[in-house]
């Protein structure tokens, strides 16, 4: 079995797959909303991947009424929700890291590591 990103759908499949014409694949790569890879000889190939993002696409454009430009605004967002959720689970990781090993390394630490006076004052 492929793997998720592994490209290995020609057009001709692709456009099947989607019920859709080649040509609206051409045109949303060249929009840039879609980069299949491309084998030496310039063929395109697409992965799952690239299936499910069309199908976003498409469900934007066909069922919301979301023009291109907005579909590429939103296909940005996305991609930064995305990366944003990856940063959160690893801080939460290392955090999860760092509370199992009780203490925290020098360069995480919040509180720089000084000596400071302690002052007791008798009544």
């Amino acid at each position: 079995m492929h793997s998720y990103e592994e490209p290995v759908y020609l057009i001709s499949v692709v456009s099947s797959i989607l019920n859709i014409h080649p040509q609206t694949l051409r045109q949303y790569e060249r929009e840039g909303l879609l980069e299949p890879s491309r084998t030496q000889g310039r063929m395109r190939l697409y992965s799952k991947k690239d299936i499910d993002r069309m199908k976003l696409i498409l469900r934007l454009t066909r069922q919301m009424g979301v023009n291109l430009a907005g579909v590429d605004i939103i296909l940005q967002l996305k991609e930064q929700i995305d990366n944003a959720k990856e940063e959160i689970k690893q801080l939460r990781d290392e955090l999860s890291k760092t509370n199992r090993q009780g203490s925290v390394h020098v360069s995480k630490a919040l509180v720089p590591k000084n000596s400071y006076d302690i002052i007791i004052f008798d009544e």
